[in-house]
């Protein structure tokens, strides 16, 4: 199968063929279903002539292309309809029946040059459609976010995300003014199911104002200083903010933690999130007990991922020590209850590094940590008698 993408190198078009692809290289092909898809990619630079070829040997149309940010208010007509007949116009010359599928805009029900341009594209593909037999779609697209969204052109998203991830100043005229939002990906699904017959509505928008929108964003930017995750249990903000880390500049991608040292290892906490508690990484020296401490409400996960050793836990109340063997050789995940004092020792001669997930995030003014040796000397002093009257027994019977 031959997929004709007009408009191939604009944000629509860039994560069309990429999802086409599966690797977003022009020309290449990959397996839709059981048939073999090669692209047509149309765009800007592209010669007229390559679109006569096009469509004469293509089997699906996607037509995105188009603009609406011209340098010249005369562009709407020229691109936004001129090219649109065009195209049908081409496609009806080799009597190609190839479905279509056309990117409109909710500017198309509005009074002003640009949705004038994409009503009349509209209208150019419903006749066409109607009159040579041929299946059509029309989306008529919010404002799309998402991956490869341009700043200060496609969406008023992307320009936020693009200003606020730099540390520059945004401007908004009517904070309470309303946008509808599509995330790219839900477009493109719905675009992709017009091709494969199944579900072409793009069931997910998100209605949102101006100021919102700005505020969610900016604390994206606040949430990444402070090691935080959003919320991901809801969809706009798992989404934009997916977009937002796209935004950041090459600078600025990693970030250093902040490391509490001493000669027992060290700590470093990675992720928190609001709901869902926080990751830390925890370094033990070889020969080096860490912990020894309990926690009234707080739970934990402990797995080692590099070095051998063992957890030891004592229920508070109870003389029984529990110990279990980690190593980095053999992942597990140890649960560490509420109510147990615990400790990672390293038996190893390397590092052993620990991942630790707790339950909520460090508060210093309620830590909910309370010092408490797993072995603490009564017991050593218990043990050291039991081992002492063991061995007197052992001569005695010799």
């Amino acid at each position: 199968m031959k997929i004709l993408v007009t408009g191939a190198g604009g944000f629509i078009g860039k994560n069309l063929v990429a999802a086409l692809e599966h690797v977003g290289v022009s020309g290449s092909c990959s397996e839709l279903g059981q048939e073999i898809v090669k692209v047509l990619c149309f765009g800007r630079e592209s010669e007229k002539k390559t679109l006569e070829r096009y469509t004469a040997e293509c089997d699906f149309v996607y037509h995105l292309a188009g603009v609406n940010r011209p340098e010249k208010p005369e562009a709407f007509e020229e691109v936004n309809t001129g090219l649109t007949c065009e195209l049908l116009s081409l496609l009806e010359k080799h009597g190609n029946k190839a479905p279509v599928v056309l990117a409109s805009s909710v500017q198309a029900e509005k009074d002003n040059p640009y949705g004038k341009s994409k009503k009349k594209a509209e209208r150019l593909v419903t006749r066409y459609g109607r009159k040579n037999d041929v299946e059509t779609f029309i989306y008529r697209l919010p404002n799309i976010f998402g991956k490869w969204c341009r700043p200060y052109y496609n969406s008023v998203a992307a320009t936020f995300c693009h200003q606020i991830s730099r540390g520059l100043p945004i401007h908004i005229n009517n904070p309470e003014a309303v946008l509808q939002l599509a995330y790219i990906d839900d477009v493109i699904t719905a675009m992709l199911g017009a091709l494969t017959g199944g579900d072409h509505r793009i069931t997910e928008t998100y209605e949102v104002t101006v100021g919102s929108l700005a505020e969610k964003i900016e604390g994206f930017r606040e949430n990444r200083e402070k090691l935080e995750v959003p919320d991901m249990a809801d969809p706009l903000t798992k989404k934009l903010y997916s977009a937002y880390l796209t935004y950041l500049s090459v600078d600025n991608l990693s970030q250093p933690l902040k490391t509490h040292t001493d000669a027992r290892g060290a700590f470093a906490e990675f992720i928190k999130t609001p709901d869902r508690g926080q990751l830390s990484v925890n370094i033990t020296k070889a020969g080096v007990t860490r912990g020894d401490h309990w926690h009234h409400t707080k739970n934990e996960k402990f797995l080692v991922v590099r070095g051998t050793g063992r957890i030891r836990l004592r229920r508070l109340g109870s003389d029984r020590i529990l110990e279990y063997p980690v190593s980095g050789e053999q992942l597990e995940v140890m649960d560490i209850p509420a109510g147990y004092t615990h400790a990672l020792v390293n038996d190893g001669s390397e590092d052993m590094v620990t991942l630790i997930w707790a339950c909520e995030i460090f508060d210093p003014q309620q830590p909910d940590t309370y010092s408490l040796a797993v072995e603490p000397e009564i017991i050593k002093e218990v043990r050291r008698n039991e081992k002492a009257e063991a061995h007197d027994d052992s001569r005695n019977t010799a």
